[in-house]
């Protein structure tokens, strides 16, 4: 009982950041009907441009520690929004009347020159998070082990997606986005200026994914420039678990992953937990195409 416990809390936390992750894929698919493979490398921006900040400036000493991981984050996603607004100016907009196979191609291509440009910007090896930036504080209760760490992650975590869901479900500019995902045309005619919508998507998502990276880094203390392939891939899989266009349905997707992924590597191993996620989304889109949430058109992103 005790692992058990134990590998949920690891899930959860891990599964807050695919959350995180999850939403930028399905609020540019709901709106866009495109993939962006680039979200994924957005994110590992998001860590690395958090990581700079750490290491260059003197804010962990100006600021009290919540204060200056406060501005860390808050730093990342302004930089990694500004770059994502970009991404949408230079590479999807010019393609927004072709057909979605060259956006996907558009998709990948911004994808491997972002990697490419982390790599070249931060060099090939790992990056580690210095320690003091991390908690080192955690908590035993009836031999479950928890971290602050762990507790941050979830609590940031969750701000920002039940923020994102209010704004979506209780604002005219939410309406707005709701309205845009449901059909173009109809939108313009009701006096919704759709290129500023698509654009705003593209600055809330590569947002949340800088604040997923920032504290994925502080999580695992290490970085890498391949990792938002494989973390991207991860989140894109909870955005279709759940139901991909489906806001609810992101985070559901990403929290379940994780979950799932941390009582696999506790329960048979670490090597096979990926494979045994996989083998579960599976057996999930068979049965249930649409994923858990399914798509709900009138309230889809």
């Amino acid at each position: 009982m005790t692992l058990f416990v134990e590998q949920l809390a690891n899930g959860l936390t891990v599964g807050a950041v695919y959350a995180l992750v999850a939403l930028g894929y399905t609020m540019v698919y709901g709106v866009m009907k495109l993939i962006n493979f680039a979200h994924g490398e957005l994110f590992m921006l998001g860590a690395y441009l958090g990581f700079t900040v750490l290491v260059s400036t003197a804010l962990g000493g100006a600021l009290p520690a919540g204060a200056a991981l406060l501005v860390i984050i808050l730093l990342a996603m302004g930089g990694v929004a500004l770059l994502g607004l970009t991404v949408e100016r230079v590479a999807y907009r010019p393609l927004q009347r072709a057909n979605r196979l060259t956006a996907v191609v558009s998709a990948l291509g911004v994808s491997i020159f972002l990697q490419n440009s982390a790599m070249l910007l931060w060099g090939p090896r790992y990056r580690a998070y210095p320690g003091w930036a991390v908690p080192d504080v955690r908590w035993s209760v009836a031999g479950v082990h928890v971290g602050l760490m762990q507790v941050l992650i979830l609590a940031v975590a969750l701000v920002l997606m039940l923020g994102l869901y209010y704004v979506i479900q209780r604002t005219f500019l939410g309406a707005a986005i709701r309205a845009t995902a449901i059909d173009h045309d109809t939108a313009r005619l009701m006096g919704i200026n759709v290129d500023r919508i698509i654009q705003l998507i593209f600055v809330i998502g590569p947002a949340l994914g800088a604040a997923a990276g920032v504290l994925l880094g502080l999580y695992y203390r290490q970085i890498h420039f391949t990792m938002g392939w494989s973390y991207g891939l991860k989140a894109f899989t909870a955005a279709i678990m759940g139901g991909i266009g489906n806001i609810p349905g992101a985070m559901v997707g990403g929290l379940l992953l994780g979950t799932l992924e941390m009582l696999g590597a506790g329960y048979l191993s670490a090597a096979w937990k990926d494979a045994f996620v996989f083998a579960i989304l599976i057996l999930l889109l068979i049965v249930r195409p649409t994923g858990l949430l399914g798509e709900r058109v009138a309230e889809k992103v």
